[in-house]
């Protein structure tokens, strides 16, 4: 039993719900088994057939009624499971976006695609099967062990001692499959990330020779997960054949002790016919439940998983009332130190910094001084471990707040383009844009030409199995979007260093446009942006060493002058 089951929300209304109508069904099977055994034995007796019509026609109306209200049960199990499935994958969205790009490389962006797509399905699929079974289990077998403790003690005694066997062997093949699901699940997660990144990567496996020799990691990887998944069906098999040959030997007992007590007169054909029908019912819910336990035992790790994704990091921070961000804002930083989550290594060192109105930023560093931490930090997606954070002099517990992150578009290196239409990838944050909002966002971003190109236009599809698109075509799309949204705050993690100068000098131009009126974070170590920047942050190991314009640490020979005379130095070499 699980259980995290009743922290769902509304769980409790529907499992009374179900009760109510399994001790009704309870009842149904119990009429059928009456009447179908009054009905045969009416017919040994020698009686005429007109004479157990009706006894026939109530069991077929007991039978009708047990399996319309199975049919209800499935309606109120499915609309529940549809919900909570639903509700769960919002969250685990909502989560995603919070925590941003950090946190999916961390868990793997092959297994979170995974779980998003698959596994929400699988959880909804044993929501849906394990609540109905484990009412069935609770109500139906002792239902019917009551009404036969009135017809039959002693056939009553073998199945209540026959039940808790059953179970203690359910529970301990199900400790085993457990064990093994999890491993299962774990080689699932891998195959998934693997699966990923070679999809990703296939081109460039292609372009260096290398796409043969990856066949091998893909083979052991795919084996590592088949031998996991056979070591879970031979668990699931054992358990399988356990429960039908403890439940057959059980149903051979009662039969067996039946059959004597015809011969000595102790019983009449109708109740032992009675019995013998309702026994196999008796087992049937623990038999049901043991099947679908091993069926669903994805579907309950995903779920598991999901809640873990979903209570990472959460807090009260995240509905912190933030206050729109205008030209007359401050955000004031003191003190804050960010360590990262898998070694707690300080990735921002006492970072103290004040900014207002609108302005551009740029913040440059060597590799591994922190500029993606810098960037992560100011979007939300990284927790700082101390320091104070004031916005309009008011202190906020963190950025990762819903209210900061309503008002920030981040643009990273490279922007996930789905597989969808144009139209679609562009109004992604704004879903309820109108074509002409699309086509004015498309326009401001210089992808208009792009479009023209295109066979279906803004209806032609993108990403993963659509048509394939630039590095440059890409990073329109997203500032397309950031135009569409129109947030006054934009915060750009290397936007262009994956491009060729000819491609950047055309986004430049375009970029700068999107930048007036607003708060722009950008973090590149191609220093030409810098001289269209306000201010500058220079980072060094996690610190921020300067702070200035182009011209002010220019004049200081400054780590700043450092960096510009090395990097032109770069170039004259070249």
């Amino acid at each position: 039993m699980d259980k995290a089951l009743f922290t769902y929300k509304g769980v409790k209304p529907v499992l009374v719900k179900l009760a109510i109508i399994t001790i009704l069904q309870s009842g149904t099977i119990i009429a059928q088994a009456f009447y179908l055994a009054d009905a045969i034995s009416s017919l040994y007796r020698g009686d005429l057939f007109r004479a157990v019509i009706m006894k026939l026609a109530v069991f077929l109306l007991a039978l009708f009624s047990r399996q319309l209200l199975t049919v209800w049960k499935k309606q109120i199990t499915f609309h529940f499971a549809a919900k909570t499935s639903e509700n769960h994958r919002d969250l685990l969205l909502q989560k995603l976006f919070r925590l941003g790009p950090r946190f999916v490389g961390e868990e793997g962006s092959g297994m979170t695609v995974t779980l998003v797509m698959e596994g929400v399905l699988k959880f909804r699929n044993y929501l849906e099967l394990f609540l109905l079974k484990m009412i069935n289990m609770a109500i139906i077998p002792i239902a019917i062990m009551l009404f036969i403790l009135t017809v039959n003690i002693r056939s009553a005694v073998i199945l209540m001692i026959a039940l808790p066997i059953l179970v203690i062997f359910l529970v301990l093949l199900g400790l085993a499959a457990k064990s093994k699901a999890d491993r299962q699940f774990k080689s699932y997660h891998l195959l998934s990330n693997h699966f990923v990144d070679s999809l990703r990567g296939l081109e460039t496996l292609k372009y260096l020779g290398l796409s043969k020799d990856h066949i091998t990691n893909i083979k052991d990887v795919s084996d590592r997960y088949r031998q996991a998944t056979m070591k879970t069906l031979r668990v699931a098999f054992l358990s399988s054949f356990a429960l039908d040959f403890f439940t057959m030997l059980s149903i051979a007992t009662v039969a067996v002790f039946l059959g004597l007590g015809l011969i000595n007169g102790t019983i009449t054909l109708h109740p032992a016919l009675m019995i013998l029908i309702l026994a196999p019912e008796y087992f049937l819910p623990i038999r049901e439940l043991g099947a679908d336990y091993h069926a669903t035992l994805d579907g309950k790790n995903a779920g598991k998983k999901m809640e873990e994704m979903i209570a990472s990091e959460s807090g009260e921070q995240e509905m912190e009332a933030v206050p729109f961000w205008q030209t007359t804002s401050t955000l004031a930083v003191k003190q804050v130190n960010v360590k990262y989550h898998d070694n707690k290594r300080a990735g921002l060192k006492d970072i103290e910094f004040t900014v207002s109105g609108v302005k551009k930023i740029g913040v440059i560093g060597a590799s591994g001084a922190g500029k993606s931490t810098f960037i992560h930090f100011l979007g939300g997606f990284l927790e700082p471990s101390s320091g104070e954070i004031w916005i309009n002099g008011d202190r906020v517990c963190s950025l990762s707040a819903y209210g900061w992150q309503r008002q920030v578009t981040y643009i990273p290196q490279h922007p996930y383009i789905f597989n969808d239409t144009v139209f679609n990838n562009i109004r992604f944050y704004q879903p309820e844009a109108s074509e002409q909002e699309v086509r004015e966002a498309a326009e401001n971003a210089g992808l208009l030409e792009v479009i023209q190109s295109l066979p279906q236009g803004l209806e032609t599809i993108v990403g993963d199995g659509g048509r394939a698109l630039s590095g440059g075509q890409e990073q329109r799309i997203a500032l397309a979007r950031a135009f569409l949204g129109n947030r006054p705050i934009i915060i750009l993690d290397e936007p262009t260093a994956h491009l060729d100068i000819e491609t950047e000098a055309e986004l430049k131009e375009t970029m700068l446009k999107l930048f007036n009126g607003r708060l722009v974070f950008i973090a590149t170590h191609r220093l030409h942006w810098m001289l269209d920047m306000d201010e500058i942050i220079v980072l060094q190991h996690g610190r921020i060493v300067e702070r200035g314009s182009h011209e002010q640490l220019m004049k200081q020979h400054s780590y700043y002058d450092q960096f510009v005379k090395a990097q032109e130095g770069d170039c004259c070499h070249g």
